[in-house]
């Protein structure tokens, strides 16, 4: 999130909105460009929605899997890079590694690099995320906020984007032990004060908040990772999002990045109900794609005629 400015983030989010409710034009800004697509680990919303995104952009894609290139072998990412950047135009990644891996193929000039998740930062979910906020509410200033669960790579990228935003509160309820990492919560608390957002993270589930307009969660077992702890459901369960939450009369719509596990950090009840935008924010993946795509080409908003 830190490579974007305030203008560029804004600017991304309000065309993945337009994308998304129709109102975006047809655009042919990745027209006579190759993109390659490069996933690591697993990927259905991710891969499909910057696949799909790049297609109705105009672009070629080349869709590389974890056992496609020479990585493998022990190339390094910079030679990778250098020599990817001389065949495509835009490289999306997901390895789940870290994200100098991901900087390694940017170290040239001629190539863009979006990162599609890292181990440190899921920034594209976090610019869906604000673009369906945008879509469902209008706006994003004043928003107010809970995420209940792991502070993971798709949580710092929440914190790093919402933070940048006046009057946005953010309330994380993380389990002990498994809270924003120290680096990325100092960033986020000094954004915080910075754009007059607030920011606060408690491991317990006492006294929430009165009100919020969001409860956001992610699944518990990310993937790419593992934890120690062989006793972590045990953590984890007082965090699990249910019917509970909404007691009181709380208008809050449900977010989730998918893909759920019913019954784990979410009940069926929440995921499937009228309050849950989950579904719409998945296909809100593939309008923000388009988005980062045209701003990765240095095409924003190019129309076709």
């Amino acid at each position: 999130m830190d490579d974007l400015s305030d203008a560029e983030l804004r600017r991304i989010v309000r065309r993945g909105a337009e994308f998304s409710a129709g109102t975006a034009g047809r655009s042919d800004a990745l027209d006579g460009l190759v993109a390659g697509i490069y996933f690591a680990k697993t990927s259905t919303r991710t891969r499909t929605a910057f696949s799909s995104g790049a297609l109705r952009l105009g672009a070629r894609i080349i869709a590389y899997g974890p056992g496609d290139l020479q990585l493998n072998t022990g190339e390094t990412t910079e030679d990778t890079g250098r020599v990817l950047s001389g065949m495509l135009d835009v490289l999306v990644a997901r390895t789940a590694g870290p994200e100098a891996e991901l900087r390694g193929w940017a170290a040239q000039d001629r190539m863009a690099v979006v990162n599609a998740m890292s181990a440190e930062e899921h920034p594209t979910q976090a610019l869906t995320d604000l673009t369906t906020l945008l879509r469902h509410f209008s706006r994003i200033e004043g928003l107010r906020i809970l995420y209940v669960g792991e502070g993971n790579n798709t949580a710092a990228a929440l914190a790093l984007a919402l933070t940048r935003f006046p009057s946005v509160h953010l309330e994380l309820r993380t389990p002990p032990g498994y809270g924003l990492p120290a680096p990325v919560a100092a960033r986020a608390q000094a954004q915080a004060e910075r754009y007059g957002s607030v920011l606060r993270e408690r491991h317990d589930m006492d006294a929430l908040p009165a009100e919020y307009d969001v409860v956001y969660t992610t699944r518990w077992q990310t993937t790419g990772t593992s934890k120690p702890d062989p006793d972590w459901r045990e953590v984890f369960a007082p965090f699990q999002v249910t019917a509970r939450l909404w007691d009181g009369g709380s208008r809050a719509v449900f977010m989730h990045d998918l893909p759920a596990h019913r019954g784990e950090e979410v009940t069926a009840e929440v995921l499937d109900g009228p309050r849950s935008i989950a579904f719409a924010q998945a296909t809100n993946k593939m309008h923000s794609a388009m988005a980062v795509l045209e701003h990765a080409a240095g095409r924003p908003g190019r129309t076709a005629r």
